[in-house]
């Protein structure tokens, strides 16, 4: 089977009751077939990952960041998935970022996003160990346990809270929490 190559970047929206925000949707080709999975996509030519990020989290929610305040990934993984009939291999960086609160403005999904995304929602970590449906990435429970145990150290700080972290910890240091390489999921 060929795999058409992808690069990624998605981003864990964490909100202050340490929920994480989802996207719902699926794949045309598969109209019975949903899943949940965090706002980002694929990097244009020449992106950095950190500025398609901070572009998808501006297009998909509405919320306006810099790539700066992204800081650096904290977790990486390989993933293959179809979409559409094609087959893809996507290698993929998260990043983070915390916000008191977020009301998702959808004003900014291009056609696909329109036809494919259905839904959001804000899911803390036990919603998302006990649901039944599909929710990318597979260890994102794990993952939001440890961002949010990193934010409550006063590692990881709100968008515009100026406000040095505690500890002379950056944002962009948690670069080591939750990753891991290579895993594979049938996410997108």
């Amino acid at each position: 089977m060929t795999h058409i190559d992808r690069r990624a970047a998605r981003v864990i929206l964490l909100d202050a009751a340490d929920r994480v925000l989802l996207m719902h949707g699926g794949d045309p080709a598969r109209p019975g077939e949903r899943w949940w999975f965090t706002p980002g996509g694929g990097l244009d030519a020449a992106e950095s990952p950190a500025e398609a990020a901070a572009r998808e989290l501006f297009e998909e929610t509405g919320l306006r960041v810099t790539p700066a305040e992204l800081g650096d990934p904290v977790h990486h993984e390989v993933t293959e998935f179809s979409y559409r009939h094609r087959d893809y291999r996507q290698d993929q960086h998260f990043f983070t970022l915390r916000v008191p609160a977020w009301e998702v403005s959808t004003a900014g999904f291009d056609a696909d996003e329109q036809q494919t995304i259905t839904e959001h929602r804000w899911w803390s970590a036990p919603d998302i160990e006990a649901s039944t449906e599909q929710i990318f990435p597979l260890e994102l429970a794990a993952l939001v346990r440890r961002l949010t145990a990193a934010s409550s150290a006063g590692a990881l700080r709100p968008v515009g809270d100026p406000t040095p972290p505690r500890g002379g910890v950056a944002p962009g240091d948690l670069a080591d929490v939750g990753r891991a390489h290579g895993v594979p999921s049938d996410g997108r």
